[in-house]
């Protein structure tokens, strides 16, 4: 039998939690709640989970320093709900390291999408990464002493393995397929996520962290460098 994915949802309004529920169990989800952060953490340590859906704003532990916790020993993939007036709080939750966004009041059917486009994508990740992981292979791409190994879902940089989320490999991949170009904020997010861009604050957020992990100085980049007012690139080293 195929195994359910298990989603947890951390949400202090009882009737947005159920709500949340309802839906994703129409997808034959398998759904785990909390109502803050402690006992979401909780959960994490004593299930599998393979996606949260966490509120900003909630007693005890909030959704920002939930985030925080979790990063330090689990890359599945975060979407953080939160409401219009909290824009300072939805970036910091991306700088912790929450995947995606979604801005209240939304549209179940639009969080449903985003959370089924972020299971696709850690799956594939992760099972690349576990079937695959002593294998050798041609697909990689190198630019100077960084590289990027398609098949075992790896990154070296001159030769010491960097653990990077799944969406920050994707972006490192589409930016090494092209040393040289420059790439749009824009056109990064609509590829990556495979959606209309809207609001690609978490791009600018992915970038940074991929740089802090494959630049020795990020604040002078070798590799992933800034066109300031167009996008980035990765620089052409031979």
């Amino acid at each position: 039998m195929k195994e359910k994915y298990q989603v947890l949802i951390v949400e202090d309004d009882a009737q947005i939690r159920d709500g949340i529920e309802i839906y994703l169990k129409t997808q034959d989800y398998e759904v785990f709640k909390a109502k803050d952060g402690v006992e979401g953490l909780e959960i994490v340590r004593n299930h599998k989970i393979h996606l949260a859906i966490i509120d900003v704003m909630m007693p005890r532990m909030d959704g920002i320093r939930m985030v925080m916790e979790l990063r330090k020993d689990y890359d599945f993939p975060v979407i953080m709900l939160s409401a219009k007036s909290e824009e300072v709080d939805k970036i910091m939750g991306l700088n912790m390291g929450a995947d995606d966004y979604v801005t209240k009041p939304f549209q179940p059917l639009e969080l449903l999408a985003r959370v089924n486009s972020q299971l696709r994508r850690y799956t594939r990740y992760a099972g690349a990464a576990n079937t695959l992981e002593n294998t050798t292979s041609g697909n990689v791409l190198v630019v100077g002493g960084l590289e990027l190994n398609e098949d075992t879902v790896e990154v070296r940089v001159d030769g010491e393995l960097v653990k990077l989320t799944p969406m920050e490999f994707k972006i490192l991949q589409l930016l090494m397929k092209s040393p040289g170009r420059v790439f749009s904020a824009d056109e990064i997010y609509e590829r990556v996520w495979n959606e209309e861009a809207i609001n690609t604050d978490t791009v600018m957020v992915h970038v940074r962290h991929i740089r802090e992990k494959i630049e020795i100085n990020p604040k002078e980049p070798k590799y992933l460098k800034v066109v300031w007012g167009i996008g980035y690139k990765i620089e052409k080293i031979s």
